[in-house]
């Protein structure tokens, strides 16, 4: 497919690279009962795998209307084509089973696809993995333990509900146009059982509210969230003068669990 002028306004790079699309779908391990569902096809060099493999049904989501037409004339009624933006649909009425989703996620919105999935309350019951492709500063931040630079927001509410992997780094040269940045493939699977909490927003909130200030001691968010800090702080065994990136994910849960008991 000869696609002269990639969009960016849609952050489109297409992977060409032979060699980091077969680890991608190996590391999607596809059987013959699996539904597919690919994140930005573009161009199709990855969807030509996957069809490889004989998977039951491929979804392929392209908002883009020009190449969602170039795909549906290259593969015809192979795979299905939704041609509308990932942000906006619902995954759930697409498979009664766990898909499998792959995705060379456009990068100026690909924490937002992220945060998206995880407030799916049923999460494990839509999606059976995620082979992913994120810039490389991204996925640093999603996959950051506790103490780390990176650790942040991100890395809390990604390690709630999934279990995390890195597959590989792959570098600019792999695609067309080249970018500027390195990306990173991870593969990402729903985690069977998670911290309860009664809703992810509530997560977010209390992640933002920390990392927005991520210099200043712990004691300041607590201040914002909380009347009586003294009490919560002995309770969750929690250092007020810790800053945020001292504090494992576990207590942020933790804390989003006092702070949804505390506004129930």
């Amino acid at each position: 497919m000869n696609i002269k002028y990639p969009k960016k306004s849609l952050g489109q790079n297409f992977l060409n690279d032979k060699n980091i699309i077969d680890i991608i779908i190996n590391s999607g391990d596809i059987k013959e009962n699996d539904t597919i569902l690919e994140v930005g096809p573009g161009t199709g060099n990855l969807t030509e795998k996957i069809l490889s493999k004989n998977p039951k049904k491929i979804f392929a989501i392209e908002k883009d209307k020009f190449l969602a037409k170039k795909l549906s004339e290259k593969f015809n009624e192979k795979i299905i084509i939704i041609n509308e933006d990932i942000l906006k649909i619902d995954e759930k009425k697409y498979s009664d089973n766990p898909m499998i989703v792959f995705g060379n996620l456009p990068y100026n919105i690909s924490t937002q696809i992220l945060v998206k999935w995880i407030r799916y309350n049923n999460l494990k019951n839509i999606f059976k993995r995620f082979i992913l492709m994120f810039q490389k500063e991204v996925a640093e931040r999603i996959i950051a333990e506790t103490d780390s630079k990176n650790y942040g927001r991100l890395s809390v509410l990604s390690s709630w509900k999934l279990k995390i992997e890195k597959i590989t780094d792959v570098s600019p040269e792999s695609f067309y146009p080249i970018p500027k940045v390195k990306s990173t493939v991870l593969l990402i699977e729903p985690k069977k059982e998670y911290f309860n909490l009664k809703n992810s927003k509530n997560l977010e909130h209390i992640t933002n509210i920390f990392f927005n200030q991520r210099r200043k001691m712990i004691k300041k968010p607590l201040n914002i969230l909380f009347k009586n800090v003294n009490e919560i702080s002995k309770k969750l065994n929690i250092n007020i003068n810790d800053r945020p990136q001292n504090l494992s994910s576990l207590k942020y849960f933790e804390i989003c669990k006092e702070f949804e008991n505390l506004n129930s």
